[in-house]
C-alpha cells in the first residue's frame, strides 16, 4: 500500500501580515555585526526569519561589485528583504536611502524607517521620521517606522500611511529588555496595523514577553549576532517568539495576590 500523500495547498495558521503579504515567522532580524558572512547565514537560518533587514548605507547588496555580497547567503527569492536607514539623521538623507534601496533592489517598495536624534543615544528623531514619513508614503513607498514608545506618536504613524508601527523597547542593542509594558500594551490596543517590538531586547524572554503583550513580531540584531553564540541564540529567539505567541493566544490568568488551589476542597468525597 502507497504512503504517498498528495500535495496539499500551504495554509499558514496565524500569519503575520505585513503590506498584504502573510509570514509564518513573526521574528525579523537583522544583518549586521556578525563576524563573517556565513555566520549571518547560519543565524538567519536558525531564527526561522522570512524578513531580513539591511542597512543600505553599510551592507553592499550589489553597489560595490568587487566585495562579497549580502545577497550571495541571503538571496532575494527566500527572504524578504526589508532596507533600512540605519545611520541617517535627518530625513533627507533617510529618503535619499530609500530611494537608493528602491533602485538597487529592482523597484522595492517596503523599507524601514528610521531617523536617528543623537549618536549616543540612538533614540529616534520623531520630527524629522514624520517628514520623511510623508515624503515617502507619497513616493509610493510602504513604511515600516521606527518610533519611541510613545503611544500618541504610534497613533500619528499609523494614521500617515505606516503598514506597520515599531516601538522601541529600550536603546537600540542595549539589552535591556521592554522598560515601558504599558506603553507598548496601549501601543497595541489601539492599534489598527502591525505592531513590532524594535530596539532593546536582550534574550528569549525578552522576546517572549513582547509577544505575551500583543505584539505582532519583534525585530532584532544585536541580541542576536553580539550573542557568544549567535547560532544557537537565533534558535532561542525562535522559540521565544513562538511560546509568547502561543501563550497571547491562550489568554493567561489573571494575577491574584493569593493562592487559587489548582484541587479546590470543594465538591471532595470525603
Amino acid at each position: 500500500m502507497s504512503t504517498a500523500h498528495k500535495a496539499q495547498p500551504q495554509v499558514i495558521d496565524d500569519p503575520l501580515i505585513i503590506a498584504g503579504v502573510s509570514y509564518r515567522s513573526r521574528l525579523l532580524v537583522g544583518t549586521g555585526k556578525y563576524r563573517n558572512m556565513a555566520e549571518t547565514k547560519a543565524a538567519t537560518e536558525a531564527s526561522g526569519a522570512e524578513i531580513v533587514t539591511v542597512a543600505i548605507r553599510r551592507t553592499n547588496i550589489g553597489q560595490n561589485p568587487d566585495e562579497p555580497s549580502l545577497l550571495d547567503v541571503l538571496p532575494p527569492d527566500r527572504y524578504t528583504l526589508l532596507p533600512n536607514t540605519a545611520g541617517c539623521y535627518t530625513a533627507e538623507d533617510a529618503v535619499r536611502t530609500c530611494r537608493l534601496a528602491r533602485e538597487l533592489l529592482d523597484g522595492h517598495d517596503l523599507v524601514k524607517l528610521e531617523v536617528l536624534g543623537d549618536e549616543k543615544t540612538l533614540f529616534p528623531d520623531i520630527l524629522q521620521t514624520i517628514v520623511a514619513t510623508e515624503i515617502l508614503v507619497k513616493d509610493g513607498f510602504k513604511i515600516m517606522v521606527y518610533t519611541n514608545d510613545d503611544p500618541i506618536i504610534a497613533k500619528r504613524f499609523e494614521e500617515l500611511g505606516c503598514v506597520a508601527v515599531m516601538p522601541l523597547a529600550a536603546p537600540i542593542g542595549s539589552g535591556l529588555g521592554i522598560r515601558n509594558p504599558y506603553n507598548i500594551m496601549t501601543i497595541v490596543e489601539n492599534a489598527k496595523v502591525p505592531i513590532l517590538v524594535d530596539a532593546g531586547v536582550g534574550t528569549a524572554s525578552d522576546a517572549a514577553l513582547a509577544m505575551e503583550l500583543g505584539c505582532d513580531g519583534v525585530l532584532m540584531n544585536t541580541a542576536i549576532a553580539g550573542a557568544r553564540d549567535p547560532v544557537l541564540m537565533a534558535s532561542a529567539m525562535k522559540k521565544g517568539i513562538e511560546a509568547g505567541r502561543e501563550a497571547f493566544r491562550a489568554g493567561r490568568i489573571p494575577r491574584k495576590r493569593f493562592a487559587s488551589a489548582s484541587s479546590p476542597i470543594d465538591g471532595t468525597f470525603f
